[in-house]
């Protein structure tokens, strides 16, 4: 019997071949601050296509410079960025993988130079600047870059778009009471602090009739944050709204202690998957193939997002076969040893 793990999932026209997915990882690694992919990116990511991952999707993707995490973030909001991502899906799809990007905006929490954006004017911790409070205009012209780098994402070639809803970046301080204490219609109620990821997952729709998925912080850890509960109903808004899929993640939108074991997050993945009747993936200290397993034989989540041990194992389905005493095709050129 094959192992549910290398069973394929169909999401709207595209299959995958197998349920793991290479979560997105920031590599910090452009150069000259230009956004553009270089040849680390291309040997990182092809080489996990290689080691026959079903999905790679790329690290967060600015959608505007000053929405970038740091300096040297890959990039998506100009023209001049499309040939290097087009570069890089070709290759990762020559090696059978699909390919997925994930489009973000740091809010607060970018570090680079100049004025940075959020939806109140409170900085992160003591060490970060204070950012400006997103004017109207601000709030629409970063919508329409959501939806310009869907657009250029299309053009690139990929199979999936993930908008970043999670760890603590823009669009989780609008979604937060602690980070979003405006007084207009993009705060106060939560219908209001959605409004901005409803515009922007409308938006890109506009241009983009692809698989899409929203990544979420399912819980702040924190008195008077989010909760999971207000992710179960976010994820039914998200669902009523065409999203396919909810990538569920925790944390980081404020400093707080959380007790972190193997699988963590997974509950939070279950929930949402069976209250919000929607496609979930499960993600955080999932390294064994066994432990994937049990996830999707449980109906836990749909999909397995792969990360820290996928940079330890570039092979790492291989690995997980083995454990489940099964057997995955290999590249043509590895035979002899696979």
């Amino acid at each position: 019997m094959t192992a549910e793990l290398f069973t394929p999932y169909q999401v709207k026209d595209v299959k995958l071949k197998n349920r793991i997915v290479m979560s997105p990882m920031c590599m910090y690694s452009c150069e000259e601050e230009d956004g553009i992919v270089t040849d680390w990116h291309l040997a990182h990511y092809t080489s996990r296509a290689v080691g026959q991952v079903g999905l790679i999707m790329i690290e967060a993707t600015a959608v505007t410079p000053e929405g970038r995490i740091t300096s040297r973030d890959l990039g998506i909001w100009n023209d001049e960025h499309v040939e290097g991502l087009q570069k890089l899906v070709n290759q990762v799809k020559a090696h059978g993988s699909k390919t997925a990007i994930q489009l973000a905006h740091a809010g607060r929490k970018a570090t680079v130079d100049g004025t940075i954006y959020a939806p109140s004017a409170i900085a992160f911790d003591d060490e970060s600047k204070t950012p400006a409070e997103m004017t109207k205009e601000d709030i629409e012209r970063t919508i329409e870059a959501f939806k310009e780098g869907a657009k250029r994402s299309k053009q690139a070639g990929f199979d999936i778009i993930e908008i970043h809803g999670a760890h603590g970046y823009l669009i989780h301080q609008f979604l937060s009471p602690l980070s979003n204490k405006r007084t207009d219609e993009y705060g106060g109620s939560a219908e209001n602090r959605y409004r901005f990821l409803q515009q922007t997952i409308n938006s890109v729709k506009e241009v983009w009739d692809g698989p899409l998925f929203v990544r979420v912080s399912a819980t702040d850890y924190a008195e008077g944050g989010l909760t999971i509960d207000d992710h179960v109903t976010f994820a039914k808004w998200m669902k009523e709204q065409g999203v396919d899929l909810i990538d569920v993640s925790s944390g980081a939108l404020v400093h707080a202690k959380i007790n972190v074991y193997p699988g963590y997050q997974v509950p939070f993945a279950e929930k949402i998957k069976h209250e919000a009747n929607i496609d979930t993936g499960a993600v955080g200290l999932i390294t064994s193939g066994l432990q994937a397993e049990e996830i999707l034989q449980s109906k836990r989540a749909d999909l397995i997002f792969v990360a820290r041990e996928l940079l330890r194992d570039p092979y790492w389905p291989r690995t997980a076969a083995k454990e489940l005493n099964t057997t995955i095709e290999a590249p043509v050129q590895y035979e002899r040893g696979w």
